[in-house]
């Protein structure tokens, strides 16, 4: 049986298009050293422009 934790990391517009908030490779390690596993980086939202609002992170790990 797996756990699953699901972390959201809003991205900012900018001049060159979007960027994420907070540091997602930071957000990752930190998860990986609590024994979590990244699953999948997923953009569900679509703005009116046709790009993302935020990534979603999935991670998983046993229970």
């Amino acid at each position: 049986m797996y756990e699953y934790r699901f972390i959201k990391i809003k991205l900012k517009s900018g001049f060159k298009g979007r960027k994420p908030e907070e540091d997602y490779h930071e957000i990752i390690e930190q998860y990986a050293r609590e024994g979590w596993r990244l699953v999948q980086i997923f953009a569900p939202a679509i703005s009116g422009y046709g790009a993302a609002e935020f990534y979603e992170l999935i991670f998983e790990r046993n229970k």
